[in-house]
């Protein structure tokens, strides 16, 4: 069991840590953290509108996202 917990454990992405993420339709709907990230240190949940520009940047901790089109 605490085998099977650290592997996810390392599967996480560590939330805030970057200034810049590119992200895809697949991320759709854009939320900060993004689902795959620690939440224990993190902010509240926000969905941020990136479909109209292709860009979007988090009022909490000013994260800023890129839609990548394909």
């Amino acid at each position: 069991m605490q085998d099977q917990i650290m592997k996810q454990e390392e599967q996480l992405i560590q939330s805030n840590a970057e200034n810049f993420y590119e992200v895809t339709v697949a991320d759709l709907p854009l939320s900060c953290p993004m689902p795959g990230m620690y939440l224990w240190n993190s902010h509240p949940k926000v969905y941020l509108p990136i479909e109209e520009t292709g860009v979007a940047m988090c009022p909490y901790c000013s994260a800023s996202y890129s839609l990548k089109q394909d």
